[in-house]
């Protein structure tokens, strides 16, 4: 059965910061960065510019 949570408990959890959405939104954010690196070098600048 779980445990039920005091005042101070809820209080310490609510004015804690969302570490758990900070870690995802830079897992994301690193990973649209790095597709945006491998477009720009790796398929637009080899085949050169616009003629």
């Amino acid at each position: 059965m779980p445990k039920s949570l005091n005042e101070d408990e809820k209080q310490k959890i609510l004015n804690s910061s969302p570490i758990g959405t900070w870690a995802l939104m830079l897992i994301v954010g690193t990973g649209m960065v790095l597709a945006w690196l491998f477009l720009y070098y790796g398929v637009f600048l080899p085949r050169g510019a616009i003629h």
